[in-house]
């Protein structure tokens, strides 16, 4: 008999969302980041996953964020950038989102989304760190090269000026950290930090201030495009839910 075709995987789908404030308020942002900090970020996934990925983009001035129920029901993994306006996002679609992580879709958070209301409500932390912006190289150093986000990644990955991140940065004990870095002026960071949360993956990610062309850097856009890959769901399901059962419940189950 002749074989039958294998049926290719359906592609992931990214929705890359970013704020899109210091592109509008700073020339020099935009003149760096001419499609947007959420275009050069979904250039990078583009490149690194090709037909595996359909990307698309949002920001916050959009209805609901570009962030409708619709939307994320058809969202493998969200990409999510901010710096300047944290406090304007909507409590609503946070709650949104954060019900989507724990039924299993994916959350890449790159540098400072790591003070977003999404990332602290599932962090339960206040997320805070030590910081300083004097353009100081950043070496970013593989501490678990068998996990999928450090696949093909150079140890370290260079990264000539960036905004200093340094400890302590108040997260949890992340159930796998895959990258350390280290910067010029002494400070390290836990700069590459995996976690799940319910039925979600979530990945945060420190280098990519947007006073630097870093996520044009090859080796940071691979970073982002392999946590989106290893944050994608098996299967996205209903949250849990509080549940009542009657004594007695488990006896008259059907094949009890």
């Amino acid at each position: 008999m002749p074989s039958q075709p294998t049926r290719q995987p359906d592609p992931l789908r990214v929705v890359v969302w970013c704020e899109g404030r210091p592109e509008r308020v700073d020339p020099e942002v935009a003149r760096r980041y001419p499609r947007g900090m959420n275009g050069a970020i979904a250039e990078g996934v583009e490149e690194h996953l090709g037909a595996r990925a359909r990307v698309t983009t949002a920001d916050l001035d959009q209805p609901e964020h570009g962030l409708n129920e619709e939307t994320l029901a058809a969202t493998d993994v969200l990409t999510w950038w901010g710096q300047l306006a944290h406090r304007e996002v909507s409590d609503e679609v946070v709650r949104r989102v954060h019900r989507r992580v724990l039924a299993g879709m994916g959350l890449v958070v790159p540098h400072s989304g790591q003070l977003s209301k999404i990332f602290r409500r599932l962090m339960g932390t206040s997320c805070t760190l030590r910081w300083r912006d004097a353009g100081e190289r950043e070496l970013v150093w593989t501490v678990d090269p068998t996990h999928p986000v450090a696949a093909g990644v150079p140890h370290p990955l260079v990264i000539e000026e960036q905004e200093t991140y340094g400890e302590f940065f108040d997260i949890p004990a992340p159930d796998e950290l895959v990258f350390v870095s280290s910067f010029a002026g002494g400070e390290v960071f836990r700069s590459g930090c995996a976690f799940r949360r319910g039925l979600g993956r979530i990945f945060y990610f420190s280098p990519g201030d947007q006073a630097y062309p870093v996520y044009h850097h090859p080796d940071v856009r691979r970073v982002i495009a392999n946590a989106v890959a290893w944050a994608a769901p098996d299967a996205v399901a209903e949250p849990p839910r509080l549940t009542h059962s009657e004594a007695g419940w488990f006896e008259r189950a059907p094949g009890a």
